[in-house]
């Protein structure tokens, strides 16, 4: 990740040259200018993370563009420095925005812990913005590990993503819908060069263009009709940090030229706005579409995908790895089971088979939310095949185990059998699990002379 940037706007070579030096020795780097107008065009051009300002210079004083440079960037701090200190005019620097008024010649080390402290603040805020700004990604998976298992397929992915996490370019995830990408997406920020920068998401499936532009650009007040003040877009909120686009697919075709143009020029530009701004962002995407159609459909521009592909990484499929099952079972179980203040639940041999039989379609989301119907509605201790409701695209399954290339009578028969095993004979339960009265049921258990409950 690029160092922090100072702007040092000092007229002064001996004290400037001063300054740079110690910066760039702190790991710094230094854009300097000598007066106000090359300032604020440094300001504008190239976004520093603080901005020092002498007082007095050739062409005016710091209150003079202060208020200019407040109103293109509120984030960026700004310390004012001068050889004349006054009580009068620090308490006026303050007021038009001025973080820190210092008067020279500066102590290096006071100025050094100014800087760091301000730039702490400054990652505080953006972190809390990035939280308010969009759902953030993190807050709805935490940190959890998207490598549980112990099978080959997981651990062979587990050394991919490895080998990439320190590298900060475009990383592209694949794969199918609920394997787990913004689980992903969440681990590799923090465990990459940016984890204590701010980290914003943004699911555009089905969004309309006018609402990504809107969220990822921002746009000025009067750009559109109801546009009754600024707003900042979530790549400004993702500065210096990393933006998280899940399902990129389904970005409008019109916005993805300007989404090109941030990765290649870490430049873009408000709706409404006549200005670029910089912007220095790690994107990770995400999709479960194959790319490849989308641009031969006139979908997607290859340009982007060339450029969002440096790293792509596949997230294989459950069913691809039965083995990591249980291991992700127990995970979810032991989460749930915590919520609802109970001891340890134990996954019963029966029901492990069922899920490792499964075709998990919903991948590990369905497989969550599966675990999460069974703890809830299950007892505390042990975890059934009579807990667990599976879901498929078509709204039902057959239960694991079914025997392929029956006759419809015998489909029938087994079925019943099946959900009176399931309900220990008890015919009521089983009746409505069937969703067929008692008596009809009575009369199928006759006709097959299946076993039900003395009771």
């Amino acid at each position: 990740m690029a160092r922090n940037k100072v702007l040092l706007v000092e007229d002064e070579r001996s004290v400037r040259f001063g300054i740079r030096n110690f910066l760039i020795g702190r790991d710094y780097d230094v854009i300097e200018a000598e007066n106000l107008k090359d300032g604020e065009e440094a300001f504008r051009l190239q976004r520093p993370d603080i901005a020092l300002l002498d007082y007095s210079l050739p062409d005016g004083n710091a209150l003079d563009i202060l208020p200019r440079l407040k109103a293109s960037d509120p984030s960026i701090p700004v310390i004012i420095l001068t050889g004349h200190g006054s009580i009068d005019l620090a308490v006026r620097a303050i007021k038009e925005g001025a973080e820190q008024f210092l008067t020279k010649p500066v102590q290096m080390q006071t100025l050094l812990v100014i800087i760091e402290r301000l730039l702490d603040n400054q990652r505080v805020r953006q972190r809390d913005q990035a939280r308010t700004s969009s759902e953030s990604v993190q807050a709805r998976t935490g940190a959890v590990n998207p490598f549980i298992g112990g099978s080959d397929t997981i651990r062979r992915f587990q050394a991919e993503v490895e080998r990439i996490v320190g590298a900060d370019r475009p990383v592209l995830i694949l794969g199918e819908t609920g394997t787990g990408k913004s689980v992903l997406a969440s681990w590799l920020h923090r465990n990459g060069p940016r984890s204590n920068e701010a980290f914003v998401d943004l699911n555009c499936a089905g969004l309309a263009k006018e609402f990504v532009e809107t969220e990822l650009f921002g746009h000025e007040k009067g750009a559109f009709t109801g546009a009754v003040a600024a707003k900042t877009g979530l790549l400004e909120v993702a500065h210096r940090g990393v933006l998280f686009l899940d399902e990129i697919g389904d970005v409008d075709i019109q916005v993805q030229p300007k989404l090109l143009k941030v990765l290649e020029e870490k430049r873009f530009r408000r709706m409404g706005d006549v200005r670029d701004r910089v912007v220095d962002v790690q994107l990770i995407a995400a999709t479960h579409q194959d790319l490849s159609v989308a641009i031969r459909e006139k979908r997607f521009r290859s340009d982007l995908y060339y450029r969002i592909n440096t790293l792509p990484l596949a997230i294989p499929s459950l069913r691809d790895r039965p083995s990591d099952i249980p291991a992700i079972a127990q995970f979810f179980v032991d989460q749930f089971g915590a919520e609802k203040a109970a001891a340890h639940i134990e996954i019963e041999t029966m029901a492990i088979k069922a899920l490792q039989e499964y075709h998990w379609p919903g991948n590990v989301r369905e497989l969550k939310n599966v675990i999460e119907r069974g703890v809830l509605l299950g007892d505390r201790k042990h975890l059934t095949v009579r807990d667990l409701r599976f879901e498929s695209e078509g709204g039902s399954s057959p239960p694991p185990g079914f025997p392929p290339n029956m006759t419809l009578d015998e489909v029938e028969r087994w079925y019943v059998e099946h959900v009176l095993r399931e309900e220990n004979g008890r015919v009521e339960a089983a009746s409505r699990r069937l969703g067929i009265p008692r008596s009809s049921l009575y009369q199928k258990i006759k006709k097959w002379d299946l076993a039900v409950s003395r009771s």
